[in-house]
């Protein structure tokens, strides 16, 4: 799995021009999903996001998590994240999960989520979404269950 982890001060997201998720102070995650993901690369994004140390303490220094902050969290599926642009212009898709295995594993991140008692918004599966939001810092990290960056 991927994500793009960004610290917001507010973020929401549209279909139709319609808010279907907004949040105040959190995380924004861009979340995507590989065909080779399992069980693993979720647990390890359910433990990873929420935990992340990018939030100020007293001292200015980013030693707090979402959880420690009581934050909030948007997320965004996002297949695109899993393009190879390394050839040519066109990005390839090809690594990116079939809906039949994303979808469940995006929800099951959501719902762990839930579980944890964060406030928990997100997009809508496979739509044409607009995505509005305030980076904090700019505060943005990538992270990929595989480690490879």
């Amino acid at each position: 799995m991927r994500g793009v982890v960004q610290r917001v001060r507010h973020a929401s997201v549209s279909v139709d021009n319609k808010i279907i998720g907004r949040i105040n102070h959190g995380i924004m995650l861009l979340l995507g999903v590989e065909d080779t993901d399992d069980e693993k690369d979720l647990e390890y994004m359910c433990e990873k996001v929420p935990n992340l140390r990018i939030f100020e303490d007293e001292n200015g220094k980013m030693n707090k998590s979402l959880t420690d902050v009581k934050g909030s969290i948007l997320v965004i599926s996002q297949f695109t994240l899993l393009g190879d642009a390394r050839k040519g212009r066109r990005p390839s898709f090809i690594a990116a999960a079939a809906p039949d295995k994303a979808i469940p594993m995006y929800e099951s991140f959501i719902e762990n989520m839930k579980k944890r008692e964060i406030i928990t918004e997100s997009g809508e599966f496979g739509a044409d979404m607009q995505v509005e939001l305030v980076n904090d810092g700019p505060v943005t990290i990538l992270l990929d269950s595989k480690k490879i960056f």
